[in-house]
């Protein structure tokens, strides 16, 4: 069972009775769900990920003014709920609550991820604040929130980057690709360097990765989960076996020369996305020069000052 859908029965079954029975006066103050770190959260679940941090068990956000009135007795009516559920079982709560599930003051959440309880407030905020955190805030589901305010930030969230945050990681990530694939792979080949090569390999497919989310308007999940996220996207998903057999093939002289076709046809397959997708408007084929075009038109001078790499890790 996947662990979304078994929080959610567990809420339903025994928790909006625990609610509605012990907090009917403060019922309008909680917001429910289950949203954050773990597979489970994202739908990537499976019977592997069972067996760590796997359980029936779900979120309580509540203010930190509102922890102060009712946080306490919230929690014991958590802690008090069935111990098994379906075959599974909670795990233990530390006495001021589970860091994943249980009673969750909604600032502190949304600061574990974002730096602050609200979503960024400048473009440059936005463009720190890392993808994968911005994916936990955004992921799962949100079953109940009457007063509206932990969905208000969530909401923010799921719009997406701001446009010249996107064009502005974007434009660095296509530049790391030419600098990776390009230009390093077959240098470092000729050099003998099999091992540099690969990892030149690999931080290609790495930039080409997080260029798709951008794409997409999408935030790019942590890495291990990047490949498995990428398959529900609606533009160049279908890029994800071709990226993954360049990180699995060897760098033999065959192979070597099959990847550098790969990774020439990739590069020009999307500087052509580019400028369907009105991203760059260059008369040319060459990813560099889109990437720069991609530069150049930001709008926001603070951004299109900073060096093109800026904002992404190289």
């Amino acid at each position: 069972m996947k662990g979304l859908a078994l929080a959610r029965s567990y809420y339903e079954s025994f928790g909006k009775e625990m609610l509605e029975k012990s907090f009917p006066d403060e019922l309008s103050r909680i917001a429910v769900g289950l949203v954050g770190e773990g597979s489970e959260c994202s739908g990537f679940d499976d019977t592997l990920s069972q067996d760590h941090d796997f359980e029936p068990g779900f979120c309580l956000w509540i203010s930190r003014q509102d922890y102060e009135k009712f946080g306490f007795p919230l929690e014991r009516a958590y802690a008090k709920l069935p111990k098994e559920f379906m075959g599974f079982s909670r795990s233990r709560l530390a006495p001021a609550g589970s860091r994943r599930h249980g009673v969750l003051i909604q600032q502190d959440f949304y600061t574990r991820f974002l730096g602050q309880p609200t979503p960024p407030d400048s473009l440059v905020g936005w463009l720190y604040t890392p993808s994968f955190a911005l994916f936990a805030a955004t992921n799962g589901e949100v079953w109940r929130d009457d007063m509206g305010s932990f969905t208000a930030v969530r909401d923010v969230l799921k719009r997406g980057y701001p446009l010249d945050v996107r064009k502005k990681k974007l434009a660095a990530h296509t530049l790391s690709m030419t600098q990776a694939g390009l230009y390093n792979y077959p240098r470092l080949l000729k050099r003998g360097e099999r091992g540099a090569a690969q990892l030149a390999v690999f931080t290609f497919v790495k930039h080409a990765i997080s260029a798709i989310y951008l794409l997409n308007n999408a935030y790019e999940p942590f890495y291990k989960w990047a490949y498995r996220g990428m398959r529900s996207l609606p533009l160049l998903s279908e890029w994800e076996d071709t990226l993954s057999g360049l990180c699995e093939l060897d760098n033999s002289e065959k192979n070597a020369k099959s990847k550098m076709e790969i990774i020439e046809l990739l590069c020009d397959t999307l500087s052509e996305v580019l400028v369907k997708e009105q991203y760059s408007d260059a008369p040319t084929i060459s990813l560099a020069d889109h990437a720069y075009t991609v530069y150049n038109s930001i709008k926001d001078n603070a951004l299109r000052k900073m060096h093109i790499l800026e904002g992404i890790d190289t």
